[in-house]
């Protein structure tokens, strides 16, 4: 699966003086079940938010309300002060994905490219880039967004034999292509390692605040990318909690949000844990650090023993 931007003319794109991304007393169903409802957010030009919580709480359906994909039963979302799907190649977005298949041989460079053309259908015309000034800007934006990553030694080679880290570069540059103002992220750290999970936030983080895109980005342990965080959804229960890292996951916040005993904790080295009752209606541990408990997590006596080990 590849990244996606949708492309509309330019002179459609509506007027955004305020939030790059609002919801007021939002809410979403799914086959008749509240996955939440009430959520309050507001995200401004250059902020780096992070949507968290267990499974099927609903983390990839507030991406897909944003993308325009998935209505709301109540409240109001507005993208770059429109209504959601409407702002076209002012948003990038990166899919949860699977790694690609060893033996697949397109390029790096080609995957990247999709971000510019895989909205149309067909090959493109072979006329020299001497005689097509569009071709030799596609071409010089695409060189740009892979430096931007950092993929530029590894973009010709066969996507298929590119590291996990790598892939996921090639891929939000892919997302970059159209200069997005938002760049909407499905779990892009999970299947990676720890040190490519670290250089890849790392990554997000800088083009957050280098590029000034909006960053929101659904994440299944939020401390690989607690340093860069400018706010925080967190999704459980049916409700949500919102504000900074320091406001949003705290003991008294998720206690009152899960309606359970809820305690976070702090490790020497700075990463979050969360734990709680045994009685805990969800659990979601870090699937990379079994030592570990994602501060994403749902309290889980299991995890807390986990954590301690």
């Amino acid at each position: 699966m590849t990244a996606v931007t949708s492309g509309i003319p330019a002179q459609t794109r509506t007027d955004t003086t305020g939030p790059v991304l609002q919801l007021r007393d939002a809410g979403v169903r799914v086959g008749g079940r509240t996955l939440w409802s009430g959520v309050q957010l507001s995200i401004a030009a250059g902020e780096f938010t992070a949507v968290l919580g267990p499974n099927g709480v609903g983390k990839s359906t507030l991406i897909k309300a944003a993308l325009g994909l998935q209505p709301l039963a109540e409240g109001e979302i507005r993208v770059l002060g429109g209504a959601p799907g409407q702002a076209g190649r002012r948003v990038g977005y990166l899919p949860q994905r699977r790694s690609f298949d060893a033996s697949l041989r397109i390029r790096g460079t080609d995957i990247v490219g999709l971000g510019l053309d895989g909205d149309r259908w067909g090959v493109p015309l072979p006329v020299p880039e001497r005689f097509s000034p569009k071709r030799r800007a596609a071409r010089a934006r695409i060189a740009e967004v892979i430096e931007l990553v950092g993929a530029t030694k590894y973009a010709h080679r066969p996507i298929g034999q590119c590291s996990g880290g790598e892939q996921q570069r090639l891929l939000i540059a892919q997302a970059l292509c159209r200069k997005p103002e938002i760049l909407l992220l499905d779990e892009p750290l999970d299947s990676l390692d720890l040190p490519n999970q670290a250089a890849v936030a790392a990554l997000i983080g800088r083009i957050c605040r280098e590029e000034r895109v909006s960053v929101i980005m659904v994440a299944h342990d939020v401390n690989p990318i607690l340093g860069y965080l400018d706010r925080v959804v967190y999704l459980a229960e049916g409700g949500a909690a919102t504000g900074t890292p320091q406001e949003v996951i705290t003991s008294e916040t998720l206690t009152r949000l899960y309606g359970t005993p809820v305690e976070v904790l702090r490790t020497s080295d700075g990463r979050l844990v969360v734990v709680g009752q045994p009685e805990a209606p969800a659990r979601h541990t870090d699937r990379h650090t079994p030592g570990a408990v994602a501060a994403a997590a749902a309290p889980a006596a299991e995890g807390a023993g986990r954590a301690a080990g």
